[in-house]
């Protein structure tokens, strides 16, 4: 069987005019169809080879999520509090505190993601449980923008540096960027919990329900370039317009966004404007 190869991947990263771009990757390494030269990190290696920024979610929920203490529990927010404790998530007393440099990804991730972090000049923001991090040229500037009060910034600051989000075999509901888009369409984003370095516990914001971003590809379609790989369906999304777009598609109608189960309560929650009550972040 015929391997991708690193020449055929730089040929593609050229002809949808990523070059010397910081550019937001969701990668599936099946959808290639055929084995990738190198793996996910020949996809690195030729993003930088062109002077991309490579920016990548490296999310720890469940590994550095805790439960949330009874005064701190918002309405509103996708979560069913009366199946709490959740096992998913540690007590406040025994969690672990995040700092960038734990090493910890959630395997769903997926192998890029994965690859990247284990880089020497990968850097890593500060968000506890949606963390992004970046390798490249512009990797600092990026990563510098997340806390654990501003889980997105770093996707403010992509979109303003004429930044892209690359599809490779995946669809919107892999389009973590579009999260930044609910936000600025005026929902409030869900409330999470993590455990600060001295132990307090903080309310921090993370993503929604993504499974009905696909509905939005109607408003996104027309700003997308694509091309193949393989087996692999390359779309490239210029990130300022398309959180525009798809603010102007929820501001006009906030359930676009629902997935198909219509008893889905992160959907629900998010639809009606997200969390209320007493929201203190960090």
């Amino acid at each position: 069987m015929a391997t991708i190869t690193a020449e055929q991947l730089v040929a593609t990263i050229d002809e949808l005019a990523l070059v010397r771009r910081p550019v937001m990757v969701h990668a599936s390494l099946r959808s290639f169809g055929r084995p990738v030269e190198g793996g996910a990190d020949a996809i690195v290696d030729a993003l930088l080879s062109r002077g991309c920024t490579v920016l990548v979610p490296s999310f720890t929920e469940p590994q550095f999520g805790v439960i949330p203490p009874t005064t701190m529990r918002p309405a509103r927010n996708g979560i069913d509090y009366a199946t709490l404790p959740d096992k998913t998530a540690a007590r406040p007393e025994t969690a672990a505190s995040y700092t960038v440099d734990c090493g910890v990804i959630n395997a769903g991730m997926g192998a890029l993601p994965a690859r990247l972090l284990a880089r020497g000049a990968t850097r890593r923001g500060r968000h506890p449980l949606n963390s992004f991090a970046a390798v490249g040229p512009q990797a600092a500037e990026l990563v510098v923008a997340q806390t654990p009060t501003d889980v997105y910034g770093p996707v403010r600051t992509l979109a303003d540096r004429n930044g892209a989000i690359l599809l490779l075999g995946v669809e919107l509901n892999r389009m973590t960027a579009l999260h930044l888009a609910e936000q600025q369409s005026g929902r409030q984003l869900p409330i999470r919990w993590a455990r600060t370095a001295d132990r307090r516990v903080i309310m921090v914001e993370t993503g929604s329900c993504s499974e009905g971003f696909p509905r939005l590809e109607p408003w996104l379609r027309p700003l997308a370039r694509t091309a193949r790989v393989g087996g692999s369906r390359w779309s490239v999304y210029p990130a300022k317009e398309t959180l525009a777009a798809a603010v102007a598609a929820m501001t006009a109608d906030q359930s676009v966004t629902h997935c198909a189960d219509a008893d889905c309560l992160a959907c629900r929650d998010s639809v009606a404007g997200g969390p209320v009550g007493s929201v203190s972040l960090g």
